[in-house]
């Protein structure tokens, strides 16, 4: 028996392919050797594949008895150069079957009016629930890090003038730790797609690719628990990330009427129980995640566009900014009755970055240059932040894959956070005067009476009033040399955090390096001009806080606009913009986005906007998947059975054949069926006997394969008798008679736009004479990546 490992992934279930009920769990290497290196593609090299999938067996049949399987390897051999057999696409195509086009011909004008009137309830109900969550997380993560913060203080202020600040130390290493456990404790034993911010895997989501329980109810409770703890454990993380899954999440469920997880059907908006649907609203679920963290609902309209959706028009758009407008009113409402100004909405977003006054710090045509080179120094801050963290993502794969050494390395990481911003406080000798407002939790520690230590005001809070500060403290609030330790030492500790098991977003942690950098770079240009610079260092914090969250994320156009809305400035829309274009730029030159990086790391089939560059040599000969596995229109049952138990393979789209009465010729594509509705059909036995095709057991409907959505049952759970195995099964009413073909010559370019335009899971490859030749699918698109050397093509790990 071969000592197989399996990869850690985001949902963190071994072999378990949702709403397909077939087990294809993701090998990437056997105990001692790793994945086959890619192939290097030219078109002579290709053109002799002839469309063979390409799979790596990773059994290992001929190793010695001696060596027996370990059920906890030490390390997991994992390779981001593979394609994971994992991850299924979701159907974003309409099948347009009979059933599907006899239930549309029966819908009169006043029904689809009432169809869109729902589409923009749903819309409404998912800006309320997502404004109402993320009012949850931040009044709770107020409420306990201030009575957190008021324990410390109170400890370090008792023991600085007593001595014995060790004690202080332990307390605040010891209760950080603890926090964090929680946090970690419910995430890596109990949903483990809920670690991290979530941001990949809504793209993931949104791009075609099904990340098992993604949106499902038990992944927001402990997305929502689980931030609140990280946050108020002092690690080095944002609530605000998160939020754009936990907005996706509640779309998902509210768009479907019903919960699959508590098994409650509400009996509505049955019309949406489908992909296509789903993917619209969830679309409009991330976008109210971004509005209710920043306040800044068009930037949440644009960053659904820029990063997740696959589709959209005009009409999608009014309700996305319609919800994303709902919550942030929600989210503005709630806080200003919590805070006891019920007619004072001044609370758009969790975080809210103050307004900066134009007329104290405008900018001159001279300061553009000098944006631009901060633009280049967010950019390679933002690559080398991406590349430290690969290699610390890489490691934990290999090594820290059991959830207790999760578990452990979180409380580790809690605890050291708590430790270095302790050593850094007590041997920083900045002291400032207390400002009119006050910090809200200031450390005198040794500085004299009516004077805080300046490096607390940056460690001893939470990051969001953190960022704040540096943005509108005056001048002369920080030391150069506070700035520096600080921005060094967060900058380590926020690349450490992120990829943690707990739930966290790096927004604003990669927002509070960038200011503590770009206040430092204001502060070092007055001194070296001579004054020439007139302007307060919180403009520049403001351009490196962009800058490095740009280097880091790579986004433009929606980050301009956020930045924008949060600051509620239109002055800085320029130099913002240039700024995050240089640092995009600068950064895309060393390695990818963060995003995109742990995407690649775990090995999901996603299709960028386009095809690889030099992929017109390739045709669909060369990219689909052959032999098929095709089902006559009129089947046999027993056939059909066996074809859906073939554990060999995991075949979710079959296309239908049938050759014309009185001819020679070779069947003929008709249609195309799914696994998912064969599954529907062998439920409820639509079988015709074998004497009497005309004798049909019972007629479907729609709402009896939305009943089943998403969850369909495994083909193991459907019991046929052997006389049901006789009989015939008729697929002309079920299939869909017009799927998308593409001839054998058709570009891998062309073939590419069609399938990522269309959002499609299925593409029949047929000869001249309409003969079904090949399919395909999204693993044989996303195999194709260009490298270093060129075009290559990345292997399928199955067992």
């Amino acid at each position: 028996m071969a000592n197989v490992a399996k990869m850690v992934s985001w949902s963190g279930r071994e072999g378990e392919a949702e709403g397909q009920g077939e087990a294809t769990p993701l090998l990437n290497g056997t105990g001692g050797g790793a994945a086959a290196p890619p192939r290097q593609l030219t078109p002579s090299s290709s053109s002799l594949r002839l469309g063979r999938m390409s799979y790596v067996d990773l059994d290992d049949e001929h190793e010695p008895e001696m060596d027996p399987p370990r059920a906890h390897p030490n390390e997991i051999p994992h390779s981001e150069k593979v394609l994971s057999l994992k991850y299924e696409s979701l159907d974003y195509d309409n099948c347009e079957n009979q059933l599907f086009l006899d239930e549309e011909k029966r819908i009169k004008h006043t029904a689809f009016r009432t169809v869109e009137i729902r589409r923009w309830v749903i819309c409404a109900m998912i800006g309320i629930l997502t404004g109402l969550v993320a009012c949850f997380i931040d009044i709770v993560v107020e409420y306990i890090a201030g009575l957190k913060y008021k324990v410390v203080k109170g400890n370090i202020d008792k023991f600085t003038k007593t001595g014995g600040l060790s004690f202080s130390l332990l307390l605040w290493a010891t209760l950080n730790a603890s926090i964090v456990m929680v946090g970690s404790v419910i995430v890596a034993f109990i949903e483990p797609v809920a670690a991290g911010s979530g941001i990949p895997q809504i793209k993931c989501y949104l791009n075609g690719v099904k990340i098992p329980h993604v949106v499902r109810l038990k992944t927001l409770v402990v997305k929502v628990c689980g931030v609140i703890f990280s946050v108020v454990g002092g690690l080095a993380v944002g609530k605000e990330g998160p939020m754009i899954h936990s907005g996706a999440v509640i779309a998902a469920g509210i768009s479907q009427g019903r919960s699959t997880s508590l098994k409650r059907d509400f009996k509505i908006f049955e019309y949406f129980r489908r992909d296509t649907e789903k993917r619209d609203f969830v679309s409009a679920g991330a976008a109210a995640g971004v509005s209710a963290a920043f306040g800044a609902p068009v930037g949440g309209v644009l960053f659904s566009l820029e990063e997740g959706a696959s589709f959209w028009n005009q009409f999608l758009t009014w309700r996305i900014f319609f919800a994303s407008m709902i919550s942030t009113f929600t989210l503005n409402s709630i806080l200003s009755i919590y805070k006891g100004n019920p007619w004072d909405l001044s609370s758009p977003g969790l975080i809210n970055f103050g307004r900066f006054d134009s007329e104290k710090m405008g900018y001159t045509f001279q300061e553009i240059p000098i944006f631009i080179f901060m633009g280049v120094v967010g950019g390679v801050l933002g690559a080398m932040f991406n590349a430290l963290n690969y290699w610390l993502t890489m490691f934990r794969i290999r090594y820290i894959h059991r959830p207790c050494l999760q578990v452990i390395e979180a409380m580790l990481v809690g605890a050291v956070t708590a430790a270095v911003a302790f050593v850094m406080i007590y041997t920083s000798a900045d002291c400032q005067p207390l400002q009119g407002s006050g910090m809200a939790y200031s450390l005198q520690l040794f500085c004299p009476d009516g004077e805080y230590n300046s490096m607390a005001a940056a460690f001893f809070n939470t990051p969001e009033k953190s960022v704040v500060r540096l943005f509108h403290d005056p001048p002369g609030t920080y030391d150069p040399m506070t700035l520096g330790l600080f921005t060094l030492m967060y900058f380590f500790l926020a690349c450490w955090t992120y990829g943690l098991t707990v739930s966290a977003g790096v927004f604003i942690p990669s927002l509070l390096i960038g200011a503590a950098w770009g206040r430092l770079f204001g502060i070092s240009l007055s001194y070296m001009t001579s004054g020439w610079i007139w302007a307060d260092p919180g403009k520049y914090a403001l351009m490196g806080a962009a800058a490095q969250l740009g280097g880091i994320v790579r986004m433009t156009l929606s980050l301009t606009v956020i930045m924008m809305e949060a600051t509620g400035n239109v002055t800085y829309g320029f130099p913002i913009m240039l700024v995050l274009m240089t640092a995009k730029i600068v950064g895309d030159y060393f390695v990818e986005g963060l995003y995109d990086m742990h995407i690649q790391l775990q090995s999901v089939p996603f299709l960028h906007w386009e095809a690889p560059v030099t992929s017109h040599s390739f045709t669909a000969r060369e990219v689909m998947s052959t032999p098929v596995t095709s089902l006559r229109r009129i089947e046999k049952v027993g056939v059909i059975v066996d074809i859906l138990s073939d554990t060999s393979s995991n075949h979710n789209g079959f296309p239908v054949v049938e050759s014309i009465p009185g001819s020679d010729q070779a069947a003929g594509l008709r249609g195309l069926i799914l696994r998912s509705q064969l599954i529907v059909l062998l439920k409820h036995k639509v079988f015709v006997e074998r004497a009497n095709l005309s004798l049909v057991q019972r007629r479907l409907k729609l709402k009896d394969f939305r009943d089943a959505y998403p969850r369909f049952p495994p083909i193991q759970s459907i019991h046929v008798s052997q006389d049901e195995r006789e009989c015939m099964m008729d697929l002309t009413e079920f299939m869909n008679p017009s799927p998308y073909t593409v001839p054998l010559e058709a570009t891998l370019t062309r073939v590419y736009k069609l399938f990522r335009a269309l959002g499609l899971r299925h593409l029949v490859v047929v000869d001249n004479h309409n003969q079904v030749v090949g399919l395909v699918t999204r693993k044989d698109l996303a195999r194709y990546r260009l490298g270093k050397e060129g075009l290559e093509e990345l292997p399928l790990a199955q067992t």
